[in-house]
């Protein structure tokens, strides 16, 4: 009788195998945010938008910058490094970044919120064997590291604390340790359904970015612009969504207009920037 081969399945990849994987999903993520374009207010591959500042350039150049810093967080997650290692090693990337950049901001927003998504989702790799969900991995930064987020210290001399503080509102830590509604009630599905509809990368991007722009309280948004700057670019996102979004054809062409208001207004929506190339990297993470 002849024996029956059966395949012997491939062993799980190494901790460190797996670490680099999701540190290249993050960096790519940043790419795709960064390639995304037209984008209102925001730097692509042919605009600066409202920034004098900063060029797709200085970004590349924070992006090389910051490869190390999530598969260092990667790691950190597998090895359930507490949180103050974890702050440690962001605040070491954005030293990196503003020496890449010659002291621009272009990645501090994304170096904590992705960051932090990062480590989660290998923590829950580590654990489970199995590429978590986007909701999965939101809600386990809640629950890993809730009570230290709301405790940490923060950077006052950042301009989006400034105007949390001026504004009493409330800021992306808050978001993080709610386990990020806005990504996963807003920007995940958002992503995932126009994905699905269009089939268009860029399309689905620039649905989740205005639908993203349109809710969010983005500190970029209130320290350029004040309460009025905030209102008009939610007015602006909210109008185009209305006429169909990036779901109808046409939509570059409708966005033109929404791209040279914000550029005239001075106003950049960094903050949902950085939860679009989040929403994005949950998105990859499920599927690889």
């Amino acid at each position: 009788m002849n024996a029956v081969l059966h395949p012997v399945p491939a062993p799980p990849p190494s901790p460190t195998a797996a670490a680099h994987h999701l540190g290249r999903l993050a960096i790519a993520s940043l790419h795709a945010e960064l390639a995304c374009a037209p984008k209102p207010g925001l730097v692509t591959p042919w605009s600066r938008g409202s920034h004098q500042d900063m060029d797709a350039g200085t970004f590349l150049r924070s992006l090389f910058a910051l490869r190390g810093y999530f598969v260092a967080v990667a790691t950190a997650g597998v090895q359930e490094t507490p949180f103050e290692q974890l702050r440690s090693y962001g605040m070491a990337a954005e030293a990196a970044m503003l020496r890449a950049t010659g002291g621009v901001n272009t990645h501090r927003g994304a170096i904590f919120s992705l960051g932090l998504l990062v480590a989660a989702s290998a923590r829950l790799r580590h654990a489970g064997g199995a590429r978590p969900r986007g909701i999965e991995v939101c809600q386990a930064v809640r629950d890993y590291w809730a009570p230290a987020l709301l405790t940490a210290p923060l950077n006052s001399d950042s301009p989006g604390q400034r105007a949390r503080q001026r504004h009493g509102v409330a800021g992306v830590r808050e978001q993080a340790a709610q386990g990020f509604p806005l990504l996963h009630e807003v920007a995940l599905p958002t992503l995932q359904a126009a994905l699905h509809a269009t089939d268009d990368r860029q399309a689905a991007m620039i649905q989740t970015l205005m639908s993203l722009v349109a809710v969010t309280t983005d500190l970029n948004l209130l320290h350029r612009g004040g309460e009025r700057g905030l209102a008009f670019a939610q007015q602006q996102a909210r109008r185009f969504l209305a006429e169909g979004g990036a779901l109808q054809s046409g939509w570059r062409a409708r966005l033109g207009p929404v791209c040279d208001a914000f550029e005239a207004k001075r106003l950049s929506p960094g903050g949902s920037a950085d939860l679009l190339a989040c929403a994005w990297f949950l998105h990859q993470q499920e599927g690889a």
